[in-house]
């Protein structure tokens, strides 16, 4: 590949790597896909390719779509829930992320929603809702009919929609909660922490058997709060936090010295916390961290 040609794909990367990364929750894959278009961008016959934009991303869109009918056999194997993996957006590595609607597309929420979604209906979503595509770019994309990705769009719709409606996306709020949050565990603030947990908050934690993590999602005020109590005295002494952009949203880094122990993001409704997400397993960490030691 010229320099050229090289320094021409590198324009892309970046929204290459936003739809991978919406695709497969998967930072570290979503890297690995972008090589993989990289290198047949390379191998391409450049007289063959009229638009790169439109070619690159139907590259990556149908390598994600191969990525993750291979890995819904690995994650009905998983250890505990499987969580997508957090991603620092403050430094943009996702795109500009300027309004409420662009910062929850992104949200570890959405992702997990994204997950209910057969591979092909998330490419549809993904496609439309995150970068805009018409019904007929997308059906040029995935090799479809325009009138089956409509169909394939408003399935999806539904299935995320429902879910969405119960959550307000309020990013002063959800800033103030975490804080709230990040205080209460830096003073050992069980009460504190109690007051901040909505009646039917539900609390997952994603340690992929890597280390100990709870298997299940753990539901209601009462068994939440003792969960957090028996980590509190049991896990966090000398345990740091700190406040960080994490898919669009404030969320909660948990440091021991150097070594990043979780991250932690939240769902706000009634300004309280409804949903909680708590990736613990050090494989998922890796990329985050990466950024983290950049900034």
């Amino acid at each position: 590949m010229t320099t050229a040609t090289a320094d021409e794909f590198e324009t892309h990367r970046p929204r290459l790597f936003g739809l991978a990364y919406r695709m497969l929750g998967s930072a570290d894959e979503a890297e690995d896909t972008v090589q993989d278009a990289y290198l047949r961008f390379s191998g391409a016959d450049r007289g063959a390719i009229e638009y790169p934009a439109a070619w690159l991303a139907k590259v990556v869109t149908n390598l994600c779509l191969t990525r993750l009918t291979s890995a819904r056999a690995r994650r009905e194997q998983y250890v505990g829930p499987w969580l997508p993996e957090p991603v620092v957006t403050s430094d943009g590595v996702l795109g500009p992320l300027e309004s409420a609607e662009q910062r929850d597309a992104v949200s570890m929420a959405m992702l997990v929603l994204l997950e209910r979604l057969t591979p092909t209906e998330r490419a549809v979503y993904v496609l439309r809702e995150a970068f805009a595509y018409g019904h007929r770019e997308i059906a040029e994309a995935l090799e479809l009919s325009e009138a089956n990705c409509r169909q394939l769009y408003r399935r999806a719709v539904q299935r995320v929609g429902e879910e969405r409606a119960r959550f307000e996306p309020s990013p002063g709020r959800q800033e103030e909660l975490v804080r709230s949050f990040l205080t209460a565990a830096r003073d050992g603030d069980l009460g504190g922490l109690e007051k901040l947990l909505a009646a039917d908050v539900v609390w997952s934690s994603d340690g992929g058997g890597k280390v100990s993590a709870a298997r299940r999602p753990i539901e209601g005020r009462d068994k939440v709060f003792r969960f957090l109590a028996g980590a509190t005295r049991t896990f966090l002494a000398g345990v740091d936090f700190t406040a960080v952009e994490i898919n669009g949203a404030t969320a909660l880094a948990a440091w021991e010295g150097d070594t990043l122990l979780s991250v932690t993001t939240f769902d706000v409704r009634d300004g309280l916390v409804a949903r909680a997400w708590a990736v613990v397993n050090p494989d998922k960490l890796d990329f985050v961290r990466r950024q983290l030691a950049r900034a």
